[in-house]
């Protein structure tokens, strides 16, 4: 943030420094620390494993006040290392933004990027960004973050990792402002301090303004399909978690502070409408009517009040903020609470979690989504884009599957992408063939798949660069194939797509 003061009263101590400062490190990574101490090894360790070269990377970590034994671990590395330094704050700061800012400001290497106690690196993370930078000269490069729970690992922020790019403007990029958290990305050091760009010291949203700050000051970025960063959703994360210890109001406050921000910037109209939207639609409207509480409570009407209160802060805005909602059934909720009709707002959202295969409608080759209890106005919610299966058949050991597709983004369809749902590193993208009235198709060899492992995989249609559509089949419509001792099925699912068993 410009301008910005930091407090005074948090000071900090270096309690062992880098004693090569003169050394020509190629990226510093900062790591804030507060009572990690459950994964903090091996977060430090995906460090150490480097490509790039551990001697390369200048390590700072920053305590703030850690209860655990975060200090001892990380003490126990730095005393065998020169490249690490180590600070703590003199009291509790409660946010890791002001640990990145000191972590920033003692960086002494050309290139930066931030990794969380809990998370790790891909072993080829960092150096598959700096040579990106190195190229193309860029300030910034984002990878591919991987989130990791119990449920297995899954591709998070996908629009800013789908495809190889180098040196395009940040507005090229469809969604940009979508998901601002500090993974798998590396910034020019010097970029960061002439910008004089800095997180502010929030318990929350504070990553999403320091790059909202970051993108719209970047003439150019590059991205990257490469696994990068690890983010840590185990369960073992949820007491030590800032996010869990903050509650939805608490969190609505911080953004409501991040919106005013935004507004303040003056920022080019065009960014502002990016950012502006996607705070609205997602971090105001969708994250209150998400929550479980709200779920539950008998008292939704305060959750209203509240979104009200909150729209009341678009009064000035010179553009209808809510013409660009990526989602077409978050405009229909909020048209119907600035009409007051809180209880359909409420049956709309328990119709929308329990009816998982919707009825769809198809007008003038314009799919649509049917409300069953809406008026006219309502009633039929515009989709992007439809696909319905047609049929599938195999030649030798070669698949063919043919789909039609409805809707405005038939022209952006890149690919198909077969992806195991419990393993992101599971995937295979495949050519698609589209005619000009919506008929495509799908043709590879079995034995293209034969380094898939046994696994339950969803079949995707992708457009606009990230974004994904299952393939809806009606009618049951099974078929099992065996190939080379292998067992390829494709079935279909419990919510009317096609899908892959593979044995």
């Amino acid at each position: 943030m410009k301008h910005f003061k930091p407090n005074k009263k948090l000071a900090y101590t270096v309690h062992k420094q880098s004693t090569s400062r003169q050394k020509d490190y190629l990226v510093t990574v900062i790591t804030p620390v507060y009572n990690g101490e459950s994964f903090l090894k091996k977060s430090i360790k995906s460090v150490m494993n480097q490509t790039i070269g551990f001697n390369n990377i200048e390590y700072i970590f920053i305590d703030d006040c850690s209860t655990d034994r975060s200090k001892e671990i990380i003490f126990h590395f730095a005393r065998d290392h020169e490249n690490i330094t180590v600070v703590s704050l003199d009291c509790h700061s409660g946010s890791p933004g002001r640990p990145r800012n000191i972590g920033v400001e003692l960086a002494s290497s050309p290139y930066i990027t931030f990794l969380d106690a809990d998370d790790w690196l891909d072993s080829n993370g960092l150096q598959v960004l700096y040579k990106i930078l190195e190229e193309t000269g860029d300030p910034y490069v984002v990878g591919r973050t991987i989130k990791v729970d119990s449920q297995g690992t899954k591709v998070i922020g996908e629009h800013q990792s789908c495809k190889e790019r180098r040196s395009v403007s940040p507005l090229s990029i469809p969604h940009i402002f979508n998901h601002l958290g500090p993974t798998a990305r590396m910034m020019r050091t010097s970029f960061i301090k002439e910008q004089q760009i800095q997180f502010p010291e929030m318990k929350f949203a504070e990553d999403k303004q320091f790059f909202i700050e970051v993108l719209a000051n970047c003439k150019t970025i590059s991205t990257t399909t490469k696994p990068i960063y690890y983010v840590n959703r185990l369960d073992e994360t949820k007491k030590t978690r800032l996010t869990n210890q903050t509650n939805i109001l608490q969190k609505t406050k911080y953004n409501v502070q991040v919106v005013h921000y935004i507004l303040n910037q003056k920022f080019d109209i065009e960014i502002e409408k990016m950012i502006i939207n996607r705070m609205y639609e997602f971090d105001l409207m969708k994250s209150l009517l998400a929550t479980p509480h709200f779920q539950s409570t008998k008292l939704k009407l305060l959750y209203y009040y509240k979104i009200k209160q909150i729209l009341k802060t678009t009064k000035k805005l010179t553009y209808d903020f809510s013409e660009n909602f990526l989602q077409p059934i978050h405009k229909v909720i909020y048209e119907l609470i600035r009409e007051g009709r809180y209880h359909t707002v409420t049956k709309l959202l328990e119709w929308d979690k329990s009816i998982k295969v919707k009825e769809v409608v198809i007008k003038n080759d314009q799919p649509y989504f049917v409300i069953p209890f809406l008026e006219e106005k309502y009633k039929y919610i515009p989709m992007p884009i439809f696909i319905t299966f047609t049929q599938h058949y195999c030649q030798g050991n070669q698949y063919i599957l043919h789909f039609q597709i409805y809707g405005d983004h038939i022209h952006s369809i890149t690919d198909v992408l077969i992806c195991d749902g419990k393993n992101a590193h599971n995937e295979y993208v495949l050519p698609v063939t589209v005619r000009e009235n919506g008929e495509a198709l799908i043709e590879f060899k079995l034995d293209s798949l034969k380094n898939l492992p046994a696994s339950i995989y969803s079949i995707f249609v992708r457009y606009n660069d990230y974004m994904k559509m299952n393939i809806r089949q009606r009618i049951k419509n099974e078929m099992k194939y065996r190939y080379e001792n292998r067992e390829f099925t494709f079935y279909h699912t419990p919510y009317s797509n096609i899908g892959l068993k593979i044995k």
